[in-house]
């Protein structure tokens, strides 16, 4: 269907409303709605001491190599990498009791989330956000604990990357970016696959999955480490196999990747 509007009529060719403030408009209504953050949630500002240190959960073997344990409540993380481990932070978020939401990262597995103990009421899902995904994202933010903001290879600039960062500090939440550039994050992190258990010569059954994970924080040592991933009966279990917080070897984990 065409998406030209027709000069002083507020509508489409095609006899529907512009999409994009009624889109927002209608996130806006949605996440006055949320219980636990709300209205209430929306409209008061922190304190910085009440933000300090205050972290989401994560999956356990992923809080070892986090400077704070978790995702900084009120932070913008960079991230980029395997998608696995942007579930795992749905899955632990949403199974905590935490409301999250996916803008712009279509191809984000839910099956997978759901199989890490991912909780589907509490996970929007913004698959195509139209022309300006990083303002649905700020939306987002006044009503959810994380949003994973996907950027389709753009740039976003400083000034913009400074007003979304101070939303997000006072309501809160959490941002985590991919796929493309954001100046200037509280932490990054790069995740790549590093290899898989029970597969032989063409042969065999996927029985593991194993995660290199780099961390850059602003201050303190950049850490390394891996995990892995291994279905059970019931789900999939993340287990820690080493930590190393040496920023030779990440210099060297990064030139080589």
């Amino acid at each position: 269907m065409g998406s030209a509007e027709d000069s002083g009529a507020g509508k489409r060719r095609d006899g529907m409303p512009p999409r994009d403030k009624p889109t927002l408009d209608e996130l806006r209504r949605r996440m006055v709605a949320i219980p636990g953050r709300g209205e209430a949630a929306a409209e008061r500002i922190p304190r910085a001491a009440e933000l300090h240190r205050e972290a989401l959960a994560v999956p356990p073997a992923l809080a070892e190599l986090l400077p704070d344990g978790g995702l900084i409540k009120g932070s913008v993380v960079a991230y980029s990498g395997a998608s696995s481990l942007l579930v795992g932070l749905l899955a632990a978020v949403t199974e905590g009791g935490g409301h999250a939401a996916v803008v712009g990262v279509p191809r984000l597995g839910l099956l997978a989330a759901v199989e890490m103990g991912a909780q589907l009421q509490r996970l929007a899902v913004v698959a195509d956000p139209g022309p300006d995904p990083v303002e649905v994202a700020a939306v987002l933010l006044d009503g959810l604990d994380l949003v994973v903001l996907g950027l389709g290879g753009m740039a976003v600039a400083p000034s913009r990357t400074r007003v979304i960062a101070a939303r997000a500090r006072s309501k809160g939440a959490t941002l985590v970016v991919t796929d493309g550039r954001w100046p200037n994050p509280s932490l990054r992190l790069d995740t790549r696959v590093a290899g898989y258990g029970g597969l032989g010569a063409g042969h065999g059954r996927l029985r593991s999955v194993r995660l290199e994970v780099a961390v850059r924080g602003k201050a303190g040592p950049p850490c390394h480490g891996r995990i892995e991933l291994r279905p059970s009966t019931s789900r999939v279990e993340w287990v820690s196999l080493e930590t190393v917080a040496d920023e030779a070897t990440i210099e060297a984990h990064g030139a080589a990747s």
